[in-house]
């Protein structure tokens, strides 16, 4: 297999072919509507690997190790330093790996990878599959294996992960543990299918992101021909859609897992799911109501009902300690607090006899509700004015 990185080297972008024309959709194959690729030979794949960092020299090695582990190892790894001001670029290239700066670049992660994309996809064929992770990430040993398993059938456009939160952070960590342990529980009871394919680590079929370029350029997608669109917060989610929109399937299975780190302190959890939250319901307006966001959005609406039942809930507390002299809720309120506190001890059990003892306290676990509830209704008046955008 020829060099991939000599065109990511070169001194300007090769140009996407302006004459090209964009890609029609097929023909539904499946009962369900959606498309299928062409299979392919899953040992016949090129799993390129690129990895976005910023200032990540603390991390970058274990993310590298981790994909040196993999049970089907990648053949490229590109790690992509935007404009880091730490060793990163150095201690990655010690790990043996190949080395992208970008050049100029205003627009995070999403314009990091852009910039690399741009290139490697006009060289890319339909045995390519690109992997997309974070630098703080660690793959579990089969995740490889198991993505490219996936994506060989043709059924699926991308394969993504489910995660566990890296040690630390105190409690602050501990809650973000225990939600990332309900989430993966959550996308098993569902078998894979996710709403998000997360930044944290996802493979696509190449043949999928050139198409999703040829959208925007045909303006059937929202943004400019790139394959993540720079203007939202949230580029994950926003990719999520456009492929869920050109018809393709995605799925993130319980064999392909990983761990990522956790926000150490309640200030830059509280920016990040901001960022989170805000991203999503702008990325929805962007595509409006659709049947590919309809139910993203009945998740948003339901948000709004928890915001309103949080609410009502501290406050009928509340008016019992100050105005009654003592707790007594009335039964609704009460089976209320009962069904919290079953979902709350059932869906940390992964997590240990520990967790669970901890979160049928209700009051511990409530907190980091109440935490969230604040920070979507945030996300909420935000959206709603139009507040600028920030990463």
């Amino acid at each position: 297999m020829p060099d991939r990185l000599a065109p990511l080297i070169a001194p300007s972008p090769a140009p996407w072919p302006q004459d090209a024309p964009p890609r029609r959709h097929a023909r539904p194959e499946n009962k369900d509507g959606k498309r299928n690729l062409p299979p392919v030979r899953a040992d016949a794949m090129w799993v390129t690997v690129l990895i976005p960092a910023h200032n990540e020299v603390k991390q970058i090695t274990e993310t590298i190790a981790s994909l040196r582990r993999q049970e089907r190892p990648p053949d490229q790894i590109v790690v992509i330093a935007d404009n880091c001001t730490d060793a990163t670029a150095a201690f990655a290239q010690l790990c043996g790996v190949e080395i992208v700066g970008t050049r100029g670049n205003r627009h995070k992660k999403a314009g990091a990878l852009n910039q690399v994309l741009d290139r490697l996809l006009s060289i890319l064929g339909p045995n390519d599959a690109v992997m997309v992770m974070d630098a703080d990430s660690a793959l579990d040993p089969g995740f490889i294996r198991h993505g490219v398993d996936y994506l060989a059938t043709g059924r699926y456009a991308a394969v993504g992960g489910t995660f566990t939160g890296k040690p630390g952070g105190g409690a602050v960590g501990m809650f973000q543990r225990n939600e990332y342990a309900r989430y993966a529980r959550d996308v098993r009871r569902l078998r894979g299918k996710a709403l998000v394919l997360t930044g944290t680590a996802t493979i696509f079929r190449a043949s999928t992101l050139q198409e999703v370029v040829a959208a925007r350029r045909a303006r059937r997608l929202p943004g400019l021909p790139h394959v993540y669109d720079v203007r939202v917060l949230t580029e994950d989610n926003e990719l999520t859609l456009a492929i869920l929109h050109l018809g393709f399937r995605i799925l993130c299975p319980k064999e392909c897992t990983l761990t990522t780190e956790v926000m150490p302190t309640w200030r830059d959890l509280a920016r990040q799911r901001l960022r989170w939250k805000r991203g999503a319901l702008e990325n929805l307006v962007d595509y409006g109501w659709t049947p590919i966001t309809r139910p993203y959005w009945g998740r948003q609406l339901l948000s709004l009902i928890g915001i309103i039942v949080i609410t009502a809930y501290l406050g009928s507390l509340a008016y019992s300690v100050f105005w009654l002299g003592g707790v007594n809720l009335r039964p609704l309120w009460a089976a209320i607090t009962v069904i919290f506190m079953v979902e709350r001890v059932v869906s940390v059990r992964q997590r240990g006899a520990a967790q669970m003892a901890l979160a049928s306290t209700i009051v511990v676990e409530m907190i980091f509700d109440v935490f969230l509830q604040a920070v979507q209704a945030r996300a909420f008046w935000q959206a709603a004015w139009r507040k600028e955008r920030k990463w």
